[in-house]
Order: structure tokens, then sequence, then C-alpha cells
């Protein structure tokens, strides 16, 4: 089912995932969207491996997702509530961690609103060679790396349902709208979809997205890397017509008022009547448009609600019904590692 390849303990973010790596991806995501379609919907994948779900920051998507995902290959499931538990008593994050360990964790997928606290986690289990793989299910505003995969497959499933391949990526126009200075949403999927092949247009006001933005996305060539640099077509625009322009997809994002640490727009009605997406607006677009979403959805704003409920232009139900395949995936990959 996977790529015998594949031999990465941790997923914690996509800047340094080859095309390849996306590609042993979305073909273990296929064989497992597959799966989801029978009548019976589980198989033994990670029979006897338990799974934590550490999330230290609220989640309905991500968390459900994960944890359907892991019941479907026959894991077992601990769930974390900070509300509840002995952090409040002062343990610390990594004490957490050692103690779900200790009960014979094999897998943590972990959500935290401080970027790097995955990494940390991660590089703590590495030095004590316990062999647990860490998911980095989304932390601060540094990456979600399961969200940008779940939406690359999306992508390539609807332009061939049949075998999506990132192929069928290569010189396709994608636009990202909304808050991208706070959406580890748009950091990782700038970093899947210009890997495939992809020309990526981010458009926001200047507030949302600053000049320098473009820079954290350079990539030098490491020491002794065999492979060269990736040519990264990437594009920014502070207005959304003229991005918006033979479009073939385009994702909106949540304005992100939780991370805004200062007043950076001057109303929500504002925004939507400049860069709001509605059906006249994607008259600029491609014929075949798909409208995408990672949620939650603030309808009116971002996109409006008919847009977001047309059957022939959205692909947010899909997007929901892909992350549990491609959240499989991902347990299963690093499952698997030794």
């Amino acid at each position: 089912m996977a790529d015998n390849s594949w031999s990465r303990r941790h997923i914690l973010s996509l800047e340094d995932f080859t095309p390849s790596d996306y590609q042993t991806v979305l073909q273990t995501a296929a064989s497992f969207r597959e799966v989801l379609s029978r009548r019976t919907k589980k198989v033994p994948a990670l029979q006897g491996q338990v799974i934590t779900n550490l999330f230290f920051e609220p989640s309905t998507r991500t968390r459900s997702s994960f944890e359907l995902a892991a019941k479907r290959l026959s894991a077992d499931i601990l769930n974390f509530s900070p509300g509840s538990s002995s952090l409040k008593k002062g343990e610390t994050i990594l004490d957490t961690a050692k103690t779900y360990l200790a009960m014979g964790t094999n897998l943590m997928v972990i959500r935290h609103q401080q970027a790097g606290v995955p990494t940390i986690i991660a590089q703590e289990m590495d030095r004590i060679n316990s062999g647990v793989g860490i998911l980095n299910a989304g932390d601060g505003q540094h990456a979600h790396p399961s969200q940008a995969l779940l939406d690359l497959f999306t992508m390539c499933a609807t332009l061939d349902g049949a075998a999506p391949h990132i192929d069928h990526l290569q010189g396709k126009k994608i636009v990202i709208v909304g808050d991208i200075l706070h959406s580890r949403v748009a950091r990782s999927n700038i970093w899947s979809l210009t890997a495939c092949g992809a020309e990526v247009h981010l458009v926001a006001p200047p507030t949302l997205l600053p000049k320098h933005f473009l820079e954290a996305f350079k990539r030098p060539v490491k020491t002794g890397e065999k492979s060269p640099p990736l040519e990264r077509r990437l594009y920014v625009h502070w207005q959304l017509e003229p991005a918006l322009e033979d479009a073939d997809f385009v994702m909106a994002l949540r304005l992100q008022h939780e991370r805004m640490s200062q007043h950076l727009l001057p109303s929500l009605r504002a925004y939507h009547r400049r860069f709001g997406i509605t059906r006249e607006r994607l008259q600029g677009c491609k014929p075949t448009v798909k409208i995408m979403h990672p949620g939650p959805t603030n309808r009116g704003v971002e996109l409006t609600s008919d847009l977001m409920d047309d059957p022939e232009l959205s692909l947010v139900p899909m997007q929901v019904t892909s992350g549990v395949a491609t959240r499989m995936a991902l347990l299963y990959l690093i499952g698997g590692v030794k």
C-alpha cells in the first residue's frame, strides 16, 4: 500500500518534503479512500498500536478526523483534554507526553497554540530512543501539514478521481485569499503546492500579507543535498480581481482574530467588499474553477453561503471527507517506520 522508501518517523512540517514524499501520501490516501467506500470501513493496519491525540488547542475537524482515522486503522486511542489534565497542577508538556509514553503510546498527534511544541516533543522522544512518531496537527502560525496534504489530495482527486497524482498540478493556478499572515494552513499549502509544480497566488490586504512574507519560502541549496532546490512559483497580490484571472482553484482562509495582536482590518464588511469570494468575482476564473476552505468558515465574510453550498463549485465537503483518508495514510506511514 505504501512506498517502501518512506522513512519519516515524524511529520512536523512540509518544508523538506520532496515530490516523491507527496506522491507516496497521495497513493496511500487513495488506497484508504477505497477502504472507506466499502461496507466494512476498517483495516487492521495499526492493530495493537496506541495513538494519543494531544490537543492543547480547540479543534473540531482535525481532532475528529484523526480520531476516526485511527479507529479505521484499528488502533487504540487516547484523547487528552487540557482543561481536565495535570497541566492545571503545574505538570509540564514534556512530562505529559512522557506519561502517555509510559502508557504504551506509539504515535502522538499534537496541536498547540505555540509554534515549535510538536518539534520539541519529537526531539525529546528521539533523545530517549522511544520510537514514538509525532504528527503535527497544527502549531501556532508555523505549520499544519495534514491539512495541506488533504488539500493536495482533494485537488489531485478532483483533477483525476481514479488516480490522483501530483503531476496533475503542474502549471495549475491556485489562489489563496485571506489572512495569510497568521495562517499555518497557508504556509503548509505554499510548501506543498509549489513543490508539486503549481503556481500559487497569495491575496490579502497589505496588513495581512507583508512584503517580506515570501522570504521564508526561498529555499536555499543545503550542503550535501542531492537534488537541486525546487522552483517555487509564488506571487503576491493586494487586489483580488487580477489574482483570480484564469484560476483553477480558489482557497479562502478564515480571518484569525484570535491571533491578531492589533487592529489590522477596518471591518468585516470592508474586508468582504474587497476580498470576499462571490459568484460574480469567480467569472474571471477558469470555467472549471473550484473553491476550497479549510474551515471553520465565516459565511458572508470570506465567501458567500451560496458558493459554499454549491455542489458544482465547492470542494469544502470533499476536503472534510478527504481528511480521514489522508490522515489514515499519514498514521499508517509513520506507524510503519521502525
